[in-house]
């Protein structure tokens, strides 16, 4: 019984809530960051570097059986012998570099947002003289 109020207690901690529904944000958005890669920034660099053409990325891989001829698109590839899918690798790392650029944004928001919260503005004429009228009153009892 202990172990379980114990893990109840665990679970009701603001930071494990919070880290939840952060995973869980976190995993709908990679998949909207996938689709903007595979849908429009890929496609983007692929007609830009391929011409009107264009290239798909996916399709990029070095066979390991030497037949660099032999397969016109990754699965085939793959349903032969073993390859070096690195065009879904590049794919992947620019997936991770918008992620991360936007990862960084978001700290950087909220770290802007806690400065200003810390910021506790200046008191006025009004204020700073009320002060120094408590203070005043303190001393006299005192003495």
């Amino acid at each position: 019984m202990a172990i379980i109020k114990e893990f109840r207690e665990f679970i009701a901690r603001g930071n494990v809530i919070d880290l939840a529904v952060g995973v869980i944000i976190g995993a709908a958005f990679s998949n909207i960051v996938k689709s903007f890669t595979d849908d429009v920034i890929m496609p983007l660099i692929g007609k830009i570097l391929g011409g009107l053409g264009g290239l798909n990325f996916k399709d990029y891989f070095i066979p390991l059986d030497g037949q660099f001829t032999a397969y016109k698109t990754l699965e085939q590839a793959k349903a032969s012998t073993a390859v070096i899918a690195y065009g879904s690798f590049v794919t992947i790392v620019i997936q991770f570099l918008i992620v991360a650029a936007c990862v960084f944004a978001l700290v950087k928001v909220v770290n802007k947002l806690k400065r200003q919260e810390a910021v506790k503005p200046e008191p006025t004429k009004t204020e700073a003289l009320l002060g120094e009228i408590r203070d005043l009153l303190k001393k006299d009892r005192v003495a």
